[in-house]
């Protein structure tokens, strides 16, 4: 590990310094270590530091600190990885506040081609778990690295649907790796090593406070080429991860609910505040980012239609045959048939072996 790094660390121990600072400082002078040999007068006339921030840097002493850190990481085998290095998501590079120094355990890319953000909730409905086991099973072929926080919810959803569907798969911490939060996730969380990994800009032994999860979800806005909001309350954690994915100039994306629900409102609020594209299916978001594969599988094509299908059928089934998963909801508005003769015509289908039902009243064809 370079001296420099030792300095960057120390860097982020520095009472006032922040990330915007650090960033500033290591771009003006190259190097951490040269920041603090720098003299206090050259720091202070550096645009953003003033006398307060130079003498912070000069005072600082406790560089032990940042030698601990070293060593806990090379023993636990904890990647350090520096705003510098070539390791580093150079996603994050485009937003001003990157962190200084970020600590990795795993073996995904965090530069891979493709990579996605899923966030939602904690308190999810069977339909937003449908929607996101679907839209990661569709993603499957394009090897797209899926980024959440590990929380509860749509978060651990799409963290196990990727590890489901062989996609690496990174969880951002709001604390060192030291530990895992929630304590139920150290299960798959250690999954996650093999195929994909864990990551945070906090030292060990850093706890999981409630200031620290805004910090969190800035990084997996900015490591993504694309966020992902399936479900959320119009206030929250995900709401404020949108918030910086738009600001970021990220591609945003909502699912939408039904109007109403409390756990669909933030989705709805994002669409209507035209921050957020409404999402109704992994091909929609496939092609919004260009990321059409060769070996993406094709759709299944559909047999022609039995002779025996009613008028009502047939016109489900055509909607049906245009998405990957549609709710009995959205089948209702877009045919314009009244709700029972939706739940006639689905059973029928049904029974014919045609459509099956998804958790949460959703449906696609077989």
């Amino acid at each position: 590990m370079n001296t420099d790094t030792l300095y960057q660390i120390a860097l982020t121990l520095v009472p006032n310094i922040g990330a915007v600072q650090a960033k500033s400082l290591i771009e003006h002078f190259g190097s951490a270590e040269d920041i603090f040999k720098a003299k206090r007068n050259t720091l202070s006339n550096i645009e953003g530091i003033g006398d307060l921030k130079a003498n912070a840097i000069k005072a600082f002493t406790q560089f032990h600190l940042a030698e601990e850190e070293i060593k806990f990481c090379e023993k636990h085998h904890i990647q350090v990885i520096a705003l510098k290095s070539n390791e580093y998501p150079q996603r994050l590079l485009h937003c001003y506040d990157a962190p200084t120094v970020l600590y990795y355990r795993g073996n995904a890319n965090l530069n891979a081609t493709k990579v996605i953000s899923i966030i939602g909730t904690r308190t999810n409905t069977d339909y937003g778990k449908a929607f996101t086991d679907v839209l990661i099973e569709a993603l499957r072929e394009l090897n797209v690295l899926v980024v959440s926080g590990l929380a509860f919810g749509i978060d651990a959803i799409a963290h196990k649907a990727a590890l489901q569907n062989n996609l690496p798969t990174v969880g951002l911490l709001a604390h060192g790796l030291d530990t895992i939060y929630p304590a139920q996730h150290k299960a798959f969380a250690k999954e996650m090593l093999n195929n994909g990994g864990l990551l945070t800009e906090f030292m060990q032994g850093t706890n999981a406070d409630r200031h620290n999860f805004p910090k969190r979800n800035r990084i997996v806005a900015g490591m993504a080429d694309c966020t992902v909001v399936v479900e959320t309350a119009a206030k929250g954690g995900s709401m404020i991860t949108a918030e910086l994915a738009y600001n970021y100039n990220r591609d945003l994306f909502a699912v939408p609910g039904r109007v109403g629900d409390t756990k669909s409102a933030g989705c709805l609020k994002l669409i209507q505040q035209n921050k957020a594209t409404l999402l109704t299916g992994a091909q929609q978001l496939i092609e919004a980012m260009l990321w059409s594969d060769s070996k993406l599988k094709k759709p299944k094509k559909q047999p022609e239609l039995f002779i025996n299908l009613s008028a009502d059928e047939k016109i489900i089934v055509d909607i049906l045959a245009k998405k990957d998963t549609t709710y009995i909801d959205q089948i209702g508005i877009t045919s314009g048939l009244s709700s029972s003769a939706v739940a006639a015509a689905i059973l029928s289908l049904e029974l014919q072996n045609i459509v099956i039902s998804l958790p949460g009243k959703m449906y696609k064809l077989k």
